[in-house]
């Protein structure tokens, strides 16, 4: 956040000395950066809240609501940024923008780029979509800023007649910007509607419960994510002819097994079912 505010300010005044309609765009998307930092910040604190009476399940969805927020403030950024250069195209009042915005850009770049980089790998270490988002919003920035630098450099190079490029350079730049917003929103409003993870998820959630001692088969397997972690829904099939004791056993080896395997699922709700399958027999419960 205080890398953004520093960096606001500075393509914010460079434009407006510079005369770069790009760059002054630039600086509102690090504005908005600053703001999506305080969002995500907000909404990782919620959603690391334990469960209580109002939400039994916990508080994990305030992750992707941050996370469809933040991407949405992209979108909307994008707009205005796009309206104000088509603006700025139609009624041409333009002064060519100065050469020392080329080299606030260069360094905006190399800073965003590594801002990117750092974020979205803690992203994934703690497998965080709004986090990931965020880091998406670094290198937004980052291409925005090597849109206007484009811009900027066709603006000097062509000289007069040419300073419309700096206008066109921030449109397409808030297309990629746009772009990117819809890409991340769309995984957000996914989590917020439960759908499921990865296959890859499911699976590794099935093999675990299906190599579990007196299961037959994993008849359904159901998988939401919530926040950080996942929730399970699944009906496993057992010897028809086994004591309720039993089975029961094996649903609490079966909730064990899985979380143990993949310490990201919070809860397993398991359900038996009598398997329809001949199979060998069942040992006995311990003392029965």
């Amino acid at each position: 956040m205080a890398v953004n505010l520093v960096l606001a300010g500075g393509k914010m005044a460079a434009g407006l000395l510079g005369h770069s309609h790009a760059l002054v765009a630039d600086a509102v998307e690090s504005l908005a950066d600053i703001f999506s930092s305080v969002i995500v910040w907000r909404g990782l604190v919620v959603a690391g809240a334990p469960p209580d009476a109002n939400h039994p399940y916990g508080h994990g969805k305030a992750e992707p609501i941050a996370s469809a927020i933040v991407a949405t403030m992209l979108l909307l950024a994008a707009v205005w940024i796009a309206l104000q250069s088509v603006q700025e195209i139609l009624a041409p009042v333009h002064l060519a923008p100065a050469p020392f915005t080329l080299a606030v850009l260069v360094a905006v770049i190399v800073i965003k780029e590594a801002l990117f980089r750092f974020v979205l790998g803690v992203g994934r270490e703690v497998g965080s979509l709004a986090v990931r988002s965020d880091a998406w919003h670094h290198r937004s920035d980052a291409i925005t800023s090597l849109a206007a630098g484009i811009g900027i450099g066709v603006a000097l190079i062509g000289g007069r007649g040419y300073e419309g490029a700096d206008d066109v350079a921030a449109i397409v730049a808030a297309g990629i910007i746009a772009w990117n917003g819809w890409r991340l929103l769309r995984p957000a409003l996914d989590e917020l509607m439960d759908a499921a993870p990865g296959p890859e998820i499911t699976e590794r959630i099935r093999r675990s419960a299906a190599a579990t001692a007196g299961v037959r088969g994993v008849e359904k397997c159901i998988v939401r994510k919530m926040g950080f972690e996942y929730l399970v829904d699944m009906h496993v099939e057992v010897d028809p002819q086994m004591t309720v004791l039993r089975s029961h056993e094996i649903a609490h080896q079966v909730k064990d097994n899985v979380r143990r395997d993949l310490p990201a699922v919070s809860d397993v709700l398991v359900h038996v079912e009598p398997c329809r399958t001949p199979g060998p027999a069942q040992p006995a419960a311990p003392g029965s």
